[in-house]
């Protein structure tokens, strides 16, 4: 990913671009200090609030187009918030992660950034956000997740606070690569360690992608069309993608007609017909 351009700070007598850049970097590496290795994914979120005006932050990790998963939040509402988006495949995240470049949506109520995401902006609404910043993590060309930033009010982030947070965002992404280096070489512990952090989010990936090829044989569609449908259900129904992956998984929800299958009212009932899982009995 090319590093993002930022303009030189004034000459107001502050610290030099250098000094604050320096200063990012030690807060993101100190949060992570003296916590447990289940802590830490939690505690980079929280590094950026304290750094930046913004009520909360987010990672999520994306498994290929159309498929992320949320890595770790600094409270609830940042985890509801990256949980909207996942579930509905759209939103500043999205678009960050399909551009590999910044996306910034400072005002959800109105204009032109509630007009490109309609469904996510009532979401984020509802939530009480009213700006969202999403910033692609990778290297290379390539994004591998995103950072994202909500506020609960409408506006930019002046020049000074967008060049802390893409600082941020870079020293995350450092974090993360050496977190994925780690579990590769097999370095890192495995029952409180970083690799399980990894794991974890391979395990809401894994499940995702098991349900969508379940609903591409119940229903004969496409991968993408597949996981809109699974989408579809998991907001009409209040739920997360990742709960209604473990339903299909489960065999407790199944996308189709007759018996066993979804009806006009949306129940489902338990079935042990083919589910295009094979082997599962």
């Amino acid at each position: 990913m090319r590093s993002d351009p930022v303009e030189e700070p004034g000459e107001d007598g502050g610290p030099s671009e250098a000094e604050e850049r320096r200063r990012v970097v030690e807060a993101v590496t100190a949060a992570t200090l003296g916590v447990g290795a289940r802590q830490a994914p939690e505690e980079l979120c929280r590094a950026c609030v304290r750094l930046l005006p913004v009520g909360g932050a987010s990672v999520s990790l994306s498994g290929g187009r159309g498929v992320s998963a949320m890595w770790c939040a600094s409270n609830d509402v940042a985890s509801r918030l990256a949980e909207a988006q996942y579930t509905l495949g759209d939103g500043p995240c999205q678009t960050a992660l399909d551009r590999a470049a910044p996306v910034l949506a400072a005002d959800l109520t109105r204009g032109a950034d509630m007009r490109r995401w309609p469904v996510f902006a009532s979401e984020a609404l509802a939530l009480g956000v009213r700006a969202v910043f999403s910033l692609p993590l990778g290297v290379g060309g390539a994004a591998i997740g995103t950072l994202d930033l909500y506020r609960d009010t409408a506006g930019a982030l002046p020049e000074r606070d967008l060049r802390i947070a893409l600082w941020a965002r870079d020293a995350i992404t450092f974090a993360l690569l050496n977190l994925y280096s780690a579990a590769r070489d097999g370095e890192a512990e495995r029952d409180d360690g970083v690799a399980s952090w990894v794991e974890a989010a391979a395990a809401d990936h894994t499940e995702v992608h098991e349900a969508v090829g379940m609903v591409m044989v119940q229903l004969r569609l496409d991968p993408e069309q597949a996981l809109d449908r699974l989408r579809a259900h998991a907001f009409a129904n209040g739920q997360s993608v990742s709960r209604t992956a473990r339903d299909v998984l489960a065999r407790t929800l199944r996308f189709g007609s007759g018996p066993g299958h979804e009806d006009d009212e949306g129940r489902y009932r338990r079935d042990s017909g083919d589910d295009g899982r094979e082997g599962r009995q």
